[in-house]
């Protein structure tokens, strides 16, 4: 997929924005403690204007991606009374953690604006496919099934059914699917040790945003153009079922492969049913009929007394997604294709933008959430040269009844890690080069 240079290079103000914010609350701490800091600088040097008010130099640097703050002590050269290494263990870690939390406010306040100002979207969860001899076979579950509930909890989001069946394991839990259509109750037991693979329940499932879906171009040669399909065209129903997100659409499809099926679409502000047979053959991994389609996100609007819980629900799903992504990367589940630096950064901005059916602030605000969290997650994580690194040695301090690492050990520790995270970042750069001129992409 070709990049856009141009919708790229919208990661320069949104990775400068969130580094100046992460430096910002350094900043705000470090004067809340006392300490004297040197310079509170915006982009990277070299600089280009500075001009100083007491003892801080303000200053514009040349690159403009975040920035950055120079406080006295933190090389633990100085012992004076306001340097960082005078302070307690409290106020340097308050310090250490200020740039993460300040990651983490960012985050909550731009998806609340964004809850706000555009609604709530809802997830359909469904079953995809199911194991032989497991509990939702015996329960009778059925690939095409969404959840509903689950012990009486409406479900709006795959964490919610991982989150309920491991609560549930070794419990007769109810749940509510629905089946074309029709509300199915049944009954299932979780399992306490499922067998590898496979679930508490023994299900495949996936899960996809409300949306209404429009045909953007139908191939020539694609089972599209057989069964009629035309661009234009918002698919409304499969065999007198409403397609209410892409995967009912797509499961239905695979689930009847073979058989003479009806699509009900919206053509030119009038329903039209389209008949045709199924190859037996259809592709899982993309469309199955060959089109292109686009999602268009259905919305609900949130009042000013839910937003608060509304804001905090989403955030907690965002922060649970991520973690299981970061899991993921540490058990090596994950290969360093799949990582980006700030070139595949760019690459994937372009790309989520390129393919996003919401308005440009939208895609924009959420990528910001999403880089907002990573920031404050990954900096938080305890090797050598990030702030979790540095808190690391503050916590030993504690541990040691505060006898504090020599400022020379420590340092020597942080240079190690700082090479090994250029080292890194490198490597990632190399990859992300790579993948931008093989015509990877990271949306396929």
């Amino acid at each position: 997929m070709a990049v856009s240079f141009l919708n790229a290079l919208w990661i320069i103000p949104i990775l400068g924005v969130l580094i100046f914010v992460h430096e910002l609350g350094h900043f705000v701490m470090a004067r809340r403690a006392g300490v004297r800091v040197e310079e509170f600088g915006f982009g990277l040097p070299p600089r280009i204007w500075g001009t100083k008010r007491g003892d801080t130099i303000y200053s514009i640097n040349l690159l403009p991606i975040g920035g950055f703050v120079r406080v006295l002590g933190e090389d633990g050269k100085s012992n004076a009374v306001d340097s960082m290494q005078s302070k307690t263990a409290g106020q340097r870690a308050k310090f250490l953690a200020a740039g993460s939390a300040m990651n983490l406010l960012t985050a909550i306040v731009l998806l609340a604006v964004l809850i706000g100002g555009q609604g709530k979207s809802s997830d359909n969860v469904y079953v995809v496919d199911v194991a032989n001899d497991s509990p939702a076979q015996q329960a009778g579950w059925q690939s095409g099934d969404r959840f509903v509930e689950i012990s009486g909890e409406t479900i709006h989001d795959a964490n919610d059914v991982s989150r309920l069946t491991a609560d549930n394991a070794g419990k007769p839990t109810t749940v509510v699917l629905d089946r074309a259509g029709e509300a199915v109750s049944t009954t299932i037991t979780p399992r306490t040790d499922p067998p590898a693979g496979q679930g508490r329940t023994g299900i495949t499932l996936s899960s996809a945003p409300v949306a209404t879906l429009r045909v953007e171009d139908v191939p020539e040669d694609s089972v599209a153009a057989t069964m009629g399909l035309q661009a234009g065209d918002e698919i409304i129903a499969t065999n007198g079922q409403p397609v209410t997100d892409y995967l009912a659409y797509a499961l239905f499809l695979r689930d009847n492969q073979g058989e003479t099926v009806d699509l009900l679409v919206m053509r030119n502000g009038a329903e039209v049913t389209l008949t045709g047979t199924l190859p037996t053959d259809l592709p899982l991994d993309r469309e199955p009929l060959g089109a292109d389609l686009t999602q268009h996100l259905v919305f609900e609007r949130v009042g000013i007394l839910q937003l608060p819980m509304e804001t905090a629900r989403t955030f907690a799903s965002t922060l649970q997604q991520m973690g299981s992504g970061l899991m993921s990367l540490v058990r090596g589940d994950t290969s360093l294709a799949d990582v980006a630096g700030p070139i595949g950064m760019g690459q994937l901005t372009s790309e989520v933008i390129s393919r996003s059916a919401t308005p440009l602030w939208v895609t924009l605000t959420n990528l910001t959430i999403i880089l907002s969290l990573n920031l404050a997650i990954l900096n938080l994580l305890p090797l050598p040269a990030l702030d979790g690194g540095r808190l690391l040695f503050v916590l030993i301090e504690v541990l040691r009844g505060g006898k504090r690492v020599s400022p020379e050990k420590e340092g020597v520790v942080h240079f190690v890690g700082l090479m090994i995270l250029l080292t890194a970042m490198f490597l990632i750069a190399f990859v992300d080069i790579n993948r931008i001129f093989s015509g990877a992409s990271f949306l396929e």
